[in-house]
């Protein structure tokens, strides 16, 4: 094992890099589109009610593909596989850049969401393979910095390019800096986990796919339509297809989602904790948009400068929180992030229409702290109590859990944000397609708030999931493979 170590030792600081790089890229493409949606929808013509599945669509497709891709992995290396996200993000951002109308631009985007699984199912099982476990949670710390860069970069950039160049350009962009970090990746990364034998779960994707579908065509058109007999069937669609996928997990060989794993003591708690914080974080960003932009009148690039510092500093704590975890336990610094979360969501939910702006840019700054505490040591947790030889599966588990929240996040925000005002209007402003006249800023304002509220119930969940850890913590018992069913271990070809 130190031998080992040591040989992945002078090409470790670049690997990093080169990670760092792929969560950033995929990270600025979770933010920059939501700033061009109005120049999209307005440029290609786009109804207003299915320009959201150029968002939901990437994230469904990295939630539904990424324990299968993480398993390919397992299966022909995990750094193959990272590379090869790697290039089919850089196709799918030249051919969303050159979109020429509805179908053609979602199209695309689910391919380029195709390659952001293939790098988030498998960075993590990359930093598991190059990291020896004690180095594991500063290396997540810094991945959390390219997360942390990559969101303010989307932010940033997605507000100069609507303002000064066209929208094609926030996929363009990617294109060079995804060539420059697959070259480097090629030369530095190597495979250094053994191969294992998997087979893929079709019916269970399948059956997933169209369960998680389903529930979120229904709520999607629930933020712009009054509920109604085609919205109550979608949803109830997917609810039973769900069961099946639950139904069909239970007799697969190798599921989608390996039920073995929440045998280990601190992998359940752990995963569910990453699903309730997805669900209460996703939807800050593009709530406090819609306060600085619908009802406070501010432009999108001023909007993004407010939130600037916010993510700065959770760039900084992100490595610190991973050296927290390395020294002290992952459990602490998670439960505290999720803590800090929660307190940055209270602050929020005060928000009135002449409220001071350094209130909520502080409020954002307590928030990427807790961010920078949570994710590095959460992914810590989860990798830590893997099986050596299922870091790929564990990777992907824990990117499934994450992304459902941070879909269903998206959507439930805004049918609770609209609550006080015509749903239509509501969604209209969440696009930046519109702006809240004066009259009814306060009763905007309070949908808001009820949005926020919801977000702090689910953080508070995940902080208890985090804290049943503790009780592992103070136990000392182990949290690895001592559970897990053992596997067959095959040679590489």
């Amino acid at each position: 094992m130190v031998e080992a170590a040591r040989a992945r030792a002078p090409h470790s600081g670049l690997a990093l890099l080169v990670i760092v790089i792929g969560v950033l890229i995929t990270a600025v493409d979770t933010t920059i589109v939501v700033l061009a949606l109005p120049e999209i929808q307005r440029s290609l013509h786009i109804g207003i009610s299915s320009i959201i599945w150029v968002i939901i669509g990437y994230l469904l497709v990295i939630t539904l593909l990424a324990t299968q891709l993480g398993r390919l992995g397992d299966m022909f290396g995990r750094v193959r596989m990272y590379e090869l996200g790697f290039l089919v993000f850089i196709v799918g951002s030249l051919l969303c850049a050159l979109a020429w109308n509805e179908a053609s631009i979602i199209g695309f985007r689910l391919l380029q969401g195709v390659g952001g699984a293939l790098v988030a199912a498998n960075s993590g099982a990359v930093i598991a393979d190059t990291f020896p476990p004690e180095q594991r949670g500063k290396a997540y710390g810094y991945n959390a910095i390219g997360w942390n860069i990559g969101a303010v970069l989307g932010v940033l950039l997605g507000g100069l390019i609507v303002t000064y160049f066209s929208w094609r350009w926030i996929f363009w962009i990617n294109v060079p800096i995804g060539l420059v970090a697959l070259a480097v990746a090629i030369k530095v990364l190597r495979d250094h986990g053994e191969r294992e034998r998997r087979r893929l779960d079709y019916l269970g994707t399948t059956t997933l796919g169209l369960g998680l579908f389903g529930i979120l065509w229904g709520l999607t058109k629930l933020t712009s339509e009054s509920l109604n007999a085609s919205i109550i069937e979608f949803v109830i669609a997917g609810v039973i297809l769900l069961g099946v996928f639950a139904l069909v997990e239970q007799r697969q060989k190798e599921p989608m989602l390996n039920l073995s794993l929440f045998r280990v003591p601190t992998m359940s708690p752990t995963l569910l904790a990453s699903l309730f914080q997805g669900l209460a974080s996703f939807s800050v960003l593009y709530l406090l948009l819609m306060y600085l932009q619908g009802v406070r009148g501010y432009s999108p690039l001023h909007a993004s400068l407010l939130l600037l510092p916010g993510y700065v500093v959770g760039g900084v704590v992100g490595p610190i929180g991973g050296r927290l975890a390395d020294r002290y336990g992952a459990v602490w610094p998670a439960t505290v992030g999720l803590v800090l979360q929660m307190v940055a969501l209270v602050i929020y939910a005060q928000l009135g229409t002449g409220s001071a702006i350094w209130i909520l840019s502080g409020a954002y700054v307590i928030g990427a702290v807790g961010s920078g505490g949570f994710y590095p040591a959460n992914n810590a947790a989860v990798m830590k109590a893997a099986p050596a030889g299922s870091f790929g599966i564990a990777s992907g588990m824990l990117r499934t859990f994450a992304n459902i929240g941070m879909v269903f996040s998206f959507a439930a925000a805004i049918v609770v944000a609209s609550g006080t005002i015509s749903k239509r209007q509501a969604f209209a402003i969440f696009v930046g397609t519109s702006k809240l006249s004066a009259h009814i800023g306060t009763e905007f304002t309070s949908g808001i708030h009820n949005a926020f509220y919801l977000s702090v119930v689910l953080m508070a969940i995940a902080a208890v999931f985090s804290a049943t850890n503790l009780k592992h913590h103070f136990s000392g018992k182990k949290t690895n493979s001592s559970n897990f069913p053992p596997k067959t271990v095959t040679p590489s070809p």
